[in-house]
């Protein structure tokens, strides 16, 4: 029996034709990309215009960040395996994934549930939104977000690499993941222990959940109760976004640990994998940005600002 301190290397999963390498490489990139752009342009957005100074314009800054932090936790080793053909991760580098991916996907979750309240104050108690969501109350909640993100994530990733390891050193996966981890250790007590665990975030994801559902049905009855068709149309419109970045973290996410063993394979858990640590970061800024008008006013802005003085610079080197 050979402990977690014996191994000094995990192996990930890398496809062995180089054909493919190359074209996980590229997908990386793109996708790695995309998402830094996006949130890049939010940051500044939020950050610049004085419009976006809100309540929701802080917690979608906060959000960002996380996005941020999940494609730069995955994505870069998963993309220099792939175009030098290495499987190797250190046993330090396996742990920092391991903590900062769990940190970052809970405090995700945190702060939609947050959002999520933040809408639900706006629509139904508008009259006390200025009590309710002052700065100070927004940085609060921010914070405790991150802090029980961090708390979340170390009691994790202690109980994962406290258990030993007898399995080997292959994960069946291109990021270091727990439930594969688990799959290698050879401690049943640790093994249930780390299950419980997980059984209590489901709980807890499960009451987030139940918040947020009960939160949008009494949003929803409050816009059926407005008389005029505009005002209906501008209230669902600050929802959609925050509802449809939830469906797809909470889609992916559930799909990723709750599909059944029977379809289980490894492309197929490699492409899920995908889903829920890369897609929606990539995605989660657009998806804001498409439905959000003072998002898209603060872009626009910003983007012309920068194309005038570009062109302004080059006149004047002329």
């Amino acid at each position: 029996m050979s402990n977690s301190s014996s191994i000094p290397q995990f192996l990930l999963a890398v496809p062995d034709r180089r054909e493919l390498q190359l074209l996980h490489f590229w997908l990386f990139l793109a996708i790695s990309l995309a998402a830094l752009l996006a949130n890049g342009l939010i940051l500044s957005a939020v950050a610049c215009d004085h419009h976006l100074h809100t309540p929701m314009g802080f917690f979608l800054l906060n959000l960002s960040l996380t996005d941020l932090g999940c494609i730069c936790t995955t994505v870069p080793k998963a993309m220099h395996n792939s175009l030098w053909g290495t499987r190797t991760i250190s046993y330090s580098g396996c742990v920092a994934q391991v903590f900062l991916l769990v940190f970052f996907l809970a405090a995700e979750f945190s702060l939609l549930t947050i959002m999520c309240y933040d809408r639900y104050v706006a629509i139904c108690k508008p009259l006390h939104y200025g009590t309710l969501l002052g700065s100070r109350a927004c940085a609060h909640m921010a914070a405790a977000a991150w802090a029980t993100a961090f708390l979340y994530s170390l009691l994790h990733t202690a109980n994962t690499f406290s258990l030993p390891l007898c399995q080997g050193n292959a994960l069946g996966q291109f990021f270091c993941e727990i439930p594969h981890i688990l799959k290698l250790s050879c401690s049943h007590s640790g093994y249930h222990r780390e299950i419980g665990l997980i059984g209590v975030s489901v709980c807890l994801g499960l009451g987030c959940f139940i918040f947020i559902v009960f939160s949008y049905v009494q949003i929803f009855r409050a816009v059926l109760r407005i008389p005029s068709q505009q005002g209906r149309h501008k209230a669902f419109s600050t929802c959609l976004p925050h509802l449809a970045v939830v469906s797809l973290f909470l889609s992916t996410d559930v799909f990723s640990y709750l599909k059944p063993p029977s379809i289980s394979s490894p492309s197929l858990n490699l492409v899920v994998s995908v889903l829920y640590s890369v897609v929606p970061p990539a995605l989660n800024p657009f998806i804001y940005s498409l439905r959000n008008q003072e998002l898209k006013d603060a872009l626009r802005k910003m983007m012309t600002g920068c194309f005038s003085g570009e062109i302004n610079c080059l006149c004047s080197d002329v």
